[in-house]
């Protein structure tokens, strides 16, 4: 299985937050949902880091010394 996109993420951290306004609401399994969804912010906040560090990179100018 492939790793998903961040848009994939995002999309899927979206879900998980309209999860809590839905009608599908369920206090029971409110705690669990919400650790998911920190989870997977974490995860997202750590791609975007990576990402931002590879464009920092490949943004150089290496044909100066």
């Amino acid at each position: 299985m492939s790793n998903p996109s961040i848009n994939q993420k995002i999309t899927d951290l979206d879900k998980k937050v309209q999860w809590f306004y839905s009608d599908e609401f369920d206090l029971s399994k409110a705690r669990e949902n919400y650790e998911s969804a920190v989870n997977l912010a974490k995860e997202i906040e750590s791609d975007l880091e990576t990402l931002k560090n590879d464009i920092k990179v490949l943004g150089r100018d290496f044909t100066r010394e």
